[in-house]
């Protein structure tokens, strides 16, 4: 096999740590958005609240590091937030006044 380039072998190397570090922050991402959704099919709202608040946390970093597109994060953050929305107006109308 023929030796590779300095560059080739750098290139190879850079590519392996990005790799790397988006697979983590995808996977953070990813654990946020599942812990949220599952708070808000539990009904437990104070706690959906927040989880939501660091999902969409994590979907902005994600993007604003190149990890997943500015699109991709927005429309998972819009779907997220229409779900919270959705369950908080359900137990909105379910409460009598």
């Amino acid at each position: 096999m023929p030796k590779k380039s300095k560059s080739v072998l750098k290139a190879a190397r850079a590519a392996e740590r990005k790799r790397l570090r988006n697979k983590s922050v995808k996977s953070a991402t990813k654990t946020w958005v599942t812990k949220a959704e599952k708070a808000i099919a539990a009904g437990d709202l104070e706690a959906a609240e927040q989880l939501v608040l660091q999902a969409i946390s994590a979907l902005d970093k994600a993007a604003e590091k190149g990890v997943i597109h500015p699109n991709n994060a927005a429309r998972r953050k819009s779907r997220l937030m229409k779900r919270f929305n959705q369950a908080k107006l359900a137990t909105a109308v379910e409460k009598p006044r």
